[in-house]
């Protein structure tokens, strides 16, 4: 994969400036991590030589974000003069007994940290010496960079589709480095505004146009359709600061890593079985697992709050580098005991999502907050994001065996970011299994082990539905 098949846009998008903004808060960081087991630690030369070439063809990992202080443009994303790639690969040992406990131990604390926004927004852990001569790989990388989809994309220009691909060729020419001075970034930034205008002017006087005809045609058509807008866009924006978890109330900046597996041809057969899909029968069966686990505590819920990415890209933007989601929010009843009926409602509520009218106004009402002061953009996506009580996100991977200079991959385990909710549950799947990353935060979810129990009792009640 080169420049070719993704589209790396100069400047960030609206969306991605406002997820960059908001991490004014650190409730809010956007941190992406994936650790991915190994049947044997991968050659040292091979993969120094592996990433030095990625970095070459894929502009991004040796791109810093710049900003303007003196303009309401998106940063910039420019060539670090410094890049330097010992700094985002990193080689380590694994201390004890080198478990998956002590690699995702290892791992929490990685996730832990900022990003040094002076660097490319990624960092590369290998951790060997793990039990049966394994190793693991910790993938860094800030959510301003990608989204899942575009992420497995950037992920196959790390890894390789054999365990000896053959001769890579001359290494490429490194991307050209220029630093703007003060002038040429006020100027750049004036033309940007200027080229946004003109395409804003042209999008409105066609819409003007199109609309006009069809008020003509249909005048209580469009009255309805833009009061459905409007309210769509205001339950987009609607603040919700309280959790409605009884028990998961509290919030820090740690971070708890566990996972589960689960087969992927049983679970989408338990989708169809209920009308829908697999991301049906996950939603279920953590609907499930919630349920279980606020029993345990004796503080039943009847519905918790999820946040779950509704991708937004179109024929023009499907190999957009960046971010081509839309975040919905809405609440998932706990109380459906039947396992098929609860796949039907998730299905229900999931289609209701993805048809809200405002979703295809996210970008705009991104630049809109983004005018407002850093401040206060902040306090209004964070009114919106502290009251979601758990985010959940399905994101294909390959569906064959992958290498990482020459170690074939055992498993892959996300870990989407928190951003203020008490869990996130992410599905990565890799040939013949669903496998799923749980990010908990500690003050909400003191005890793990027993949320993982409730959730696999959880999947396994959807999975008799296959």
């Amino acid at each position: 994969m080169t420049d070719e098949h993704l589209d790396f846009q100069p400047r960030m998008s609206d969306a991605d400036k406002l997820m960059w903004t908001i991490e004014r808060d650190p409730l809010l960081r956007s941190t992406i991590t994936s650790v991915v087991v190994l049947e044997r630690a991968p050659d040292h030369a091979r993969l120094k030589d592996k990433m030095e070439r990625a970095s070459r063809t894929v502009v991004r990992l040796r791109q810093r974000v710049i900003g303007n202080a003196l303009s309401f443009s998106p940063p910039r994303w420019e060539v670090d003069p410094n890049f330097d790639l010992g700094y985002h690969l990193r080689f380590i040992k694994a201390a004890n007994g080198g478990s998956m406990r002590d690699l995702f131990d290892i791992a929490e604390p990685v996730a832990m940290q900022a990003f040094d926004r002076a660097r490319p927004l990624w960092e590369f852990t290998v951790v060997e010496g793990l039990e049966d001569g394994q190793a693991g790989l910790i993938m860094k990388i800030h959510h301003a960079v990608t989204d899942g989809v575009a992420g497995v994309k950037l992920l196959m220009e790390t890894f390789d589709a054999d365990e000896d691909p053959g001769d890579p060729g001359a290494m490429p020419a490194a991307p050209p480095v220029h630093v703007m001075s003060q002038r040429e970034r006020l100027v750049d930034a004036l033309a940007h505004e200027q080229r946004r205008a003109m395409g804003i002017a042209k999008r409105s006087l066609g819409n003007l146009s199109s609309a006009a005809l069809s008020t003509a045609a249909d005048p209580v058509g469009v009255g309805v359709r833009v009061g459905e807008t409007v309210s769509s866009a205001a339950r987009l924006l609607a603040p919700a600061s309280e959790p409605l978890s009884p028990l998961m109330t509290d919030r820090s900046l740690s971070v708890q890593f566990h996972t589960l597996t689960v087969p992927l041809a049983e679970m989408k057969s338990a989708g169809r079985r209920a009308g829908g899909k697999l991301n049906d029968a996950f939603v279920a069966g953590i609907a499930s697992g919630w349920r279980r686990y606020h029993d345990q505590h004796g503080e039943p819920a009847s519905a918790l709050r999820m946040s779950m990415p509704i991708n937004v890209r179109t024929e023009a933007t499907e190999n957009v580098a960046g971010n081509q989601f839309a975040p919905a929010r809405f609440p998932v009843p706990l109380t459906v005991v039947d396992p098929v009926h609860r796949m039907k409602v998730v299905r229900d509520l999931v289609l209701r999502a993805r048809a809200e009218p405002a979703l295809a106004l996210t970008e705009p009402l991104a630049g809109l907050l983004n005018r407002l002061h850093p401040d206060m953009t902040t306090g209004i996506f964070g009114a919106m994001l502290r009251g979601v009580d758990f985010v959940t996100s399905n994101v294909p991977g390959p569906p064959f065996p992958i290498y990482l200079s020459g170690a074939r991959v055992v498993s892959q385990f996300p870990f989407g970011p928190l951003a203020a909710a008490a869990a996130n549950i992410t599905l990565l799947s890799y040939m013949d299994d669903l496998n799923i990353g749980f990010n908990t935060d500690p003050a909400a979810v003191p005890d793990p082990e027993v949320l993982i129990e409730c959730m696999q009792e959880g999947f396994d009640e959807i999975l008799k539905c296959a």
